[in-house]
C-alpha cells in the first residue's frame, strides 16, 4: 500500500478476513514496519463460484505451477491439492514441500486480493498421488484431463455436487496413473483436439467448466 500503491495516510481501502467478509478501512498509520488500518464493520459479500471445484494438481517447475494456482483461485476453485506424481520434474522433501505450500497460499492469497474474492481458498499440503486417490469419497464428480479422451466436457451433465478435476505434470499421468484414476471413478475428459501445456490445462478447464455450469 505504501511502497506500490502510494497510499497516504487518511486513504480508504477494503480489507477482507478470507471467511467471506470484506471490510471498509481508512489507514491510520504508515511506518516502516506496516501499515495501521481503522477498520469499519464487517460487511458480507460473497463472490464464489456455485461450483465446488477442487483442483488436484500434479506439481510442475517453477512459475508453471505459481501460474495455476494463481489463475485458478481467479476461476473459483474452493481449493488447491498439489500431488506428487511419477513423472513430476519437481522432487520435494517435507521440508521443502511445506515450504511450497506456503508459497502458494501466498500466491492464492494475492489472488484473492486481485479479483475480490474474500474467501480465501486452501492450498492443502502436497500429497502423494496414489494416498489422495484413496482419501476421495465416492459421492462427487471426478474429473481428470487427458489427451484423446472419449468425451468431452460439454458432453457431461451438469455437476450437482463437489468436483475433484485432476491435472497431470509437464509430461502426463503415466498410464498406471491413469489406470488407478479409472479405477478410482474418474472420468476421462478431453480439452479440444490438441495437447495443452500443464500450466494451461487446468486453467482452461476451470474456464470451461464455469462456462458450461458456473457463473460466466
Amino acid at each position: 500500500m505504501s511502497h506500490v500503491l502510494r497510499l497516504a495516510v487518511g486513504d480508504t481501502v477494503t480489507a477482507f478476513d478470507g471467511r467471506g467478509h470484506q471490510y471498509a478501512a481508512t489507514i491510520a498509520r504508515i511506518s516502516k514496519h506496516g501499515v495501521i488500518l481503522n477498520v469499519g464493520e464487517a460487511q458480507p459479500l460473497s463472490r464464489e463460484s456455485p461450483l465446488d471445484i477442487v483442483l488436484a494438481q500434479a506439481i510442475s517447475s517453477g512459475d508453471r505451477m505459481d501460474y495455476t494456482v494463481q489463475k485458478a483461485v481467479e476461476l473459483g476453485v474452493r481449493a488447491i491439492q498439489p500431488l506428487a506424481t511419477e513423472r513430476s520434474v519437481v522432487r520435494l522433501d517435507p521440508a521443502r514441500a511445506a515450504k511450497r505450500a506456503a508459497h502458494w497460499q501466498g500466491i492464492a492469497i494475492a489472488a484473492c486480493e486481485q479479483c475480490g474474492r474474500n474467501e480465501l481458498p486452501q492450498v492443502l499440503p502436497v500429497a502423494g498421488y496414489a494416498a489422495w486417490l484413496g482419501s476421495l469419497p465416492a459421492a462427487i464428480l471426478k474429473l481428470t484431463l487427458t489427451p484423446g479422451a472419449a468425451r468431452r466436457l460439454a458432453e457431461l451433465d451438469r455437476p450437482i455436487g463437489p468436483i475433484a478435476l485432476l491435472a497431470g505434470p509437464e509430461g502426463g499421468l503415466s498410464p498406471r496413473e491413469h489406470a488407478d484414476a479409472e479405477a478410482c471413478g474418474f472420468t476421462a475428459v478431453r480439452l479440444g483436439p490438441r495437447v495443452l501445456r500443464t500450466e494451461t490445462a487446468a486453467v482452461a478447464a476451470l474456464a470451461a467448466m464455469q462456462t458450461l455450469w458456473g457463473d460466466f
